[in-house]
């Protein structure tokens, strides 16, 4: 076994080292486009089933293998058009030869400002009754939205959102998307929701809002321009009549994320296990 195995590293040329590299960074390139869409969703559930697919064939679980190949084979006909806005993204990409995305991890002090500045600046939309739609992502990329607006990637602040949403300027409708601690485009095109039993107080914005957070588990915070009222939509569901507290409280967990490395998140669910261990235990003795 040993001897097959040292055969087998001396037959590697240099040409091999290059092409496996290659084909390695071609994947990752691959990987940081789809996880910024809603591609990586469909992505993970079709490795899902191709999992499922392979254990169904080592249990020789006839029947259900036989379903899964057969379907994993439509899919595959299916693809180019499932994924055809994220080729077409990668295609354009190509072209002008940006591949690479910059993440951004906030600490404490920017994280602080951006809430005051977005609290501000619904109190001040909400004072004169301007309309606005920001949305702020999470986990589930939200390029495919970014792609339907213009640009901006400037630094969150007061002035620069209320001069967005200022009536009869070219951004003022549609919605601004916040990436990190940076508005990353304005005037972008969100789903409107399916839902009929919404009240009829609910305009465009507030249906748009509701329609992106069932499709992805961004936040999305809305100022009416005929009340002034608040919102925030998440999961599908609107809480209304913020105020400004309320929206620092609401955004603040969600802003902290990226700040978590993976061995921050790793400690944070054990302390979280060892305390509802402890919980638990407490409660035995009571």
């Amino acid at each position: 076994m040993e001897s097959h195995v040292l055969d087998l590293i001396h037959t590697i040329t240099f040409l091999d080292v290059i092409d496996i590299l290659v084909v390695a960074y071609f994947l990752n390139k691959l990987y940081q486009m789809l996880k910024n869409t809603r591609a990586a969703s469909l992505v993970k559930g079709l490795l899902m089933l191709l999992l499922v697919m392979l254990v169904s064939k080592w249990l020789n679980l006839y029947v259900i293998n036989w379903l899964l190949e057969k379907f994993m084979t439509i899919v595959m006909f299916a693809l180019p058009i499932v994924f055809q806005p994220e080729l077409r993204r990668a295609l354009e990409q190509i072209g002008r030869g940006k591949l690479f995305r910059r993440s951004t991890v906030l600490n404490e002090m920017q994280v602080e400002n951006m809430l005051e500045s977005v609290a501000l600046t619904a109190d001040d939309l909400s004072r004169n009754k301007i309309g606005a739609l920001i949305v702020f992502e999470r986990e589930t990329g939200l390029d495919d939205y970014i792609e339907t607006g213009v640009r901006i990637d400037g630094l969150i602040s007061t002035a620069l959102f209320e001069n967005i949403f200022i009536p009869n300027t070219p951004l003022h409708d549609g919605a601004v998307i916040v990436r990190g601690d940076r508005i990353a485009a304005a005037s972008c095109l969100l789903p409107l929701t399916e839902a009929r039993n919404l009240s009829q107080e609910l305009g465009t914005r507030h249906r748009a809002a509701i329609g992106l957070s069932e499709q992805t588990d961004a936040l999305i915070l809305v100022v009416s321009e005929e009340t002034g009222a608040i919102s925030l939509a998440r999961g599908g569901a609107l809480q209304r009549y913020l105020t400004h507290r309320d929206v620092k409280d609401l955004l603040r967990p969600v802003m902290k994320e990226p700040m978590l490395n993976w061995k921050d998140s790793i400690k944070a669910k054990l302390l979280s296990l060892k305390d509802r261990s402890k919980g638990g235990d407490d409660d035995a003795k009571q």
